[in-house]
């Protein structure tokens, strides 16, 4: 088994994944908001 140390990992790639998620997931129910207050506005 590979040796490993606690508290060594590099975890910046993961963080970065991780912060582009978040901000994808945030954008689009931005945009799915607007469509619906959109729909609602235009679409009687």
């Amino acid at each position: 088994m590979a040796d490993h140390e606690h508290g060594t990992m590099d975890y910046k790639e993961q963080q970065k994944m991780f912060d582009g998620f978040v901000s994808f997931v945030t954008r689009t129910v931005i945009v799915i908001l607007v469509l619906l207050v959109l729909m609602a506005i235009f679409i009687r």
